[in-house]
């Protein structure tokens, strides 16, 4: 039982949260509000799969954020003021987003510059362009078959929801059957060591990081269909949300260590405590306390698992 509860303690903590949830408000678990919760972790999930990745490496991502604004504003801006067909302009968008993710990945291993710093001139420069494009004003009005994406439905699953489960299995995929994410696990586990295996660690870097960027890219998409508007502010803050689902489902920030299986339950713990302190009329202030405190005593419960290991 010991083991079993130490091996799913995630899956039992999101058990533990949707048994309080319910009690506290019998409306959460009421279908309709289930489909709405699937729909809202959608763009979580969807980017914290890139994110996993770049965890896995001991690195970081702080542009996930700005990548999700300027896919919503460029996609918006080319579809309403070029009129360009939805699917052009979405695959332009997510090349567009891909392309960050490569610059990033040359900052940090051509140039040598640490992800955290690298990454945040990134979040920097892309929001700055997506206020350039915009002129800071939302941009609306794209055709109803672009709800494709985010307001669609197959039957009652929504279709945000089917990209992110199918995002999820690729991302499971990659790391369990293919030999990056064997190379993943051994540059986070030790760089040094990986390289003089023969694993090539710079270019291993540069398509993590635009994997990063192309599944943050998706993510603005579906948001961008969902919300029916492109806005200046569209991503602020999700670098951190989607780092507390990845690091809450037991991704190390020290790397080499993690399972997407995990990441699963950190977005849906994330999600469902958003929604469940929204039908209790937490205010914002509060969640983003709450929401603080559960990033920061995942990672505390990580550094002192890596203490204890060392020790």
């Amino acid at each position: 039982m010991k083991k079993f509860a130490k091996s799913n303690a995630i899956w039992l903590v999101f058990i533990l949260e949707v048994i309080i949830f319910t009690i506290a408000n019998p409306r959460f678990i009421n279908p309709s509000n289930l489909v709405a919760i699937s729909r809202q972790v959608a763009v979580y999930g969807i980017a914290s799969v890139g994110m996993t990745f770049v965890i896995l490496i001991a690195g970081i991502d702080l542009s996930t954020g700005s990548i999700i604004t300027m896919v919503n504003i460029i996609c918006a801006y080319m579809m309403v003021n070029w009129g360009m067909n939805m699917w052009l302009a979405t695959i332009i968008s997510i090349a567009a987003a891909t392309l960050v993710g490569v610059l990033n990945g040359f900052m940090v291993s051509t140039i040598g510059i640490p992800a955290l710093i690298a990454t945040f001139a990134s979040q920097t420069i892309f929001e700055g362009i997506s206020y350039l494009i915009s002129g800071g004003m939302p941009i609306s009005g794209f055709t109803k078959s672009f709800n494709l994406f985010g307001k669609a439905s197959i039957g009652i699953v929504p279709v945000s929801a089917i990209i992110m489960i199918v995002c999820f299995a690729v991302g499971s995929f990659i790391l369990n059957k293919s030999f990056f994410g064997r190379y993943f696990y051994a540059i986070g586990g030790n760089e040094d060591a990986a390289e003089l295996s023969g694993i090539r660690v710079s270019r291993m870097k540069y398509l993590i990081y635009a994997l990063s960027g192309f599944f943050a890219g998706l993510a603005g998409i579906v948001m961008l269909s969902r919300t029916g508007s492109a806005q200046n502010t569209a991503g602020l803050g999700y670098e951190f949300d989607v780092i507390t689902c990845v690091v809450l489902g037991g991704v190390s920030v020290n790397g080499g260590v993690g399972k997407m299986s995990g990441v699963v339950a950190g977005v849906l713990i994330i999600g469902s405590l958003t929604n469940g302190m929204i039908l209790m009329d937490v205010s914002s202030y509060t969640q983003k306390v709450i929401k603080g405190l559960v990033l920061a005593i995942a990672v505390g419960i990580d550094c002192l698992s890596k203490k204890r290991q060392t020790s």
